[in-house]
């Protein structure tokens, strides 16, 4: 959950970002999703971190078929795999 997307997927890009993204290199932005509130997006964080990797790739795959870096459509440079 963040405040600022932009911010925090620079965070990711330029591997600021400690923890489960550096254990993993996760640099693309593949889904997210906007809530009304801070604790709205609370809930459905903690809601999602309980749900099984397979629930979880399925509900990206409904909006990203493809896992395209969606940091480009806020143009952010392509990632070099």
């Amino acid at each position: 959950m963040t405040s600022n997307l932009l911010q925090r997927s620079v965070q990711h890009r330029d591997e600021m970002a400690c923890g489960h993204t550096a254990r993993y290199d996760i640099k693309r932005l593949v889904w997210f999703e906007m809530h009304d509130t801070i604790e709205a997006a609370i809930v459905r964080e903690k809601r999602i971190k309980r749900w099984v990797r397979l629930h979880k790739y399925a509900l990206i795959e409904e909006a990203n078929s493809a896992w395209r870096d969606l940091g480009e459509d806020f143009g952010f440079e392509p990632l070099v795999r």
